[in-house]
């Protein structure tokens, strides 16, 4: 099996996985990171929702191939510290999650977002396609606008 070298929430890894196995499946099964959460496995639910050099992806879909020397970040590698992303306060604060399951990914895109927009409207925020089976959408609408105000 091929070697493939990543870094990962700031660690650099190297792990065997073919080529082609879901990033998803060596964060999960082979790291044991636990924050991206598999719900659909075909780039629809976004519940595994992460960052690949800053940029939102969904690592059911990605082969782990294309992590080879890049940065990847789960919701583990958000926090700095014990200090949370802003979008994790504001998260606490809107008393967004009810089961949770969700929430990393939603978090990560969040903070995708308002990377890529500093003051996203309500239609910039309700283009994040996330899945939450809970209905928290207006929660999670008023923790982005939150966070943002926050970010300024």
């Amino acid at each position: 099996m091929p070697a493939q070298t990543f870094t990962v929430n700031g660690e650099q890894v190297t792990v065997d996985a073919p080529d082609d196995l879901p990033l998803l499946w060596v964060l999960r099964d082979l790291l044991g990171i636990r924050g991206p959460k598999y719900g659909c496995g075909i780039d629809v639910c976004k519940a595994c929702t992460s960052h690949l050099d800053g940029e939102a992806v969904n690592p059911c879909a990605v082969p782990v191939s294309e992590a080879a020397g890049r940065e990847v970040t789960t919701i583990e590698g958000l926090a700095d510290g014990d200090q949370l992303h802003p979008v994790q306060e504001a998260w606490m604060e809107q008393d967004v999650a009810q089961c949770g399951y969700c929430q990393p990914g939603q978090i990560m895109a969040a903070v995708a977002l308002l990377k890529r927009t500093k003051n996203p409207t309500d239609e910039e925020i309700d283009a994040i396609e996330n899945v939450c089976r809970c209905g928290t959408y207006f929660r999670i609408r008023e923790a982005i606008k939150s966070a943002a105000a926050r970010m300024s």
